[in-house]
């Protein structure tokens, strides 16, 4: 079986140069929701003086992740905040005392065995880098009686147009990443590890490929550079053939699936102790004069990043993310999350352009790489009819926007499937 997908034009500017040394902003706001599942309860009130790597913010649920101070400074703040999601979150609000002073809980953490690993992961803050940001640590924590993982596959792809963050992350530390590959086979016995490269990536798959001959078990898989070959049922499949079905977790077929920045950041956690407190973005975009991958901390508001940017001009659109998965930003003091890989300025794009009718060009099912039919779900959305979104499993949509990005009509088709299992899981 031959998976559909696009070519997309890619603009990656930044590319071969380094990342830029971490910004200091004056001020973070920091979302105790950085996470897929339960947010966090601020551990920290107004007044308090904190260090960087301390912990501000935990959950008992389950589905959570700890949140810890991104800066040295003091709370000058709890507030709500709407996040990206237009979901209202609670937020710690941190004045930078112009010095940069690690916790005294900032320590290697001791790690002996399988639980030690565990927590250790969830210590650190972790949450997939990648995109969705669930918790690292539950990942991780599956029952090896119940779930028999054999394949590690590690996410390299980066199908996104302008982004390198993560092709950054792969040159300037493919060690760690080895590094983190073998924590993870060690600790949960997983005895094959894949990384998962496109092909046009020649020097990432140069280095990682040397690397790789030296280790038992890891390899690399040079993938076609195509769209979207980074989702997780992609992946499973141009690896291992195996098919991950409606409703099921990458473990129902043996596998686990990370993020390439997830794996390092846990490699460089069990050497250092520094938990999830900043991230690697690419700024780019069409109006972007010199695009750059930098480290900002957790919090950093959009207008320091519009300050570093090296704008011609006003932008008319700002993309947390990629153009294809990515998410409008209404708000120049939106903070930066762990989950934020990027953030583009455009000008002239294609906002405000409406779409005219269905043409039946077929376009968008020769586009879905898991052959669904967006122009039917379209259909059955705006009619609610929610037992035929079922039947034509809406809910396999993975949101990558093949759809809509061929559409000569210029509908909305990837944005209704979201609207679309919303409305599934509200009970129509």
């Amino acid at each position: 079986m031959k998976l559909h997908s696009i070519k997309l034009p890619h603009f990656k500017a930044s590319a071969e140069m380094p990342t830029l040394k971490t910004l200091s902003p004056s001020k973070v706001v920091i979302s105790m929701s950085q996470h897929g599942g339960v947010p966090c309860t601020p551990l920290v009130k107004t007044g308090d003086e904190v260090k960087t790597g301390q912990l501000i913010g935990s959950s008992e649920a389950v589905i959570s992740s700890p949140v810890h101070a991104s800066i040295t400074g003091k709370v000058t703040g709890i507030t709500d905040v709407i996040n990206i999601a237009g979901k209202r979150n609670t937020a710690v609000i941190i004045e930078s005392s112009n010095r940069q002073e690690l916790h005294e809980s900032v320590k290697p953490p001791v790690i002996n065995n399988r639980s030690d690993f565990i927590q250790a992961v969830k210590n650190s803050g972790s949450v997939g880098l990648g995109g969705a940001g669930f918790p690292t640590y539950v990942k991780l924590n599956f029952d090896p009686k119940e779930a028999r993982i054999d394949t590690l596959l590690v996410n390299a792809a980066e199908c996104e147009p302008y982004i390198t963050s993560d092709y950054r992350a792969i040159i300037e530390s493919s060690r760690e990443l080895i590094n983190g590959i073998k924590l993870i086979m060690k600790y949960l016995d997983i005895p094959n590890a894949h990384i998962g490269v496109e092909s046009d990536k020649v020097k990432a798959i140069s280095i990682l490929s040397d690397l790789c001959g030296k280790e038992q078990g890891i390899n690399v898989r040079r993938l076609p550079s195509s769209y979207p070959q980074g989702a997780e049922k992609i992946m499973i499949y141009n690896i291992t053939g195996r098919i991950l079905k409606e409703g099921e977790l990458p473990m129902s077929v043996g596998c686990l699936v990370m993020n390439c920045s997830s794996v390092i950041f846990i490699s460089e956690y069990v050497k250092t102790g520094i938990p999830l407190i900043r991230r690697r973005i690419t700024i780019d975009g069409n109006i972007v004069n010199k695009p750059v991958n930098i480290f900002v901390p957790v919090g950093t508001q959009l207008s320091d990043i519009i300050k570093i940017a090296n704008l011609r001009k006003q932008p008319s659109r700002v993309i947390f993310g990629g153009p294809m998965m990515g998410s409008s930003v209404y708000d120049p003091e939106m903070p930066i999350m762990k989950t934020n890989n990027a953030v583009l300025f455009f000008d002239g794009t294609a906002a405000g352009t409406e779409p005219s009718p269905c043409i039946r060009c077929g376009r968008c099912v020769r586009a879905c790489s898991l052959n669904l039919m967006p122009t039917e779900l379209e259909s059955a959305y705006d009619a609610k009819d929610t037992e035929r979104l079922k039947k034509l499993k809406v809910n396999l949509c993975m949101n990558c926007g093949a759809c809509s990005y061929v559409c000569p009509a210029k509908r909305n088709l990837s944005e209704k499937n979201q609207l679309a299992k919303i409305m599934l899981r509200n009970g129509g």
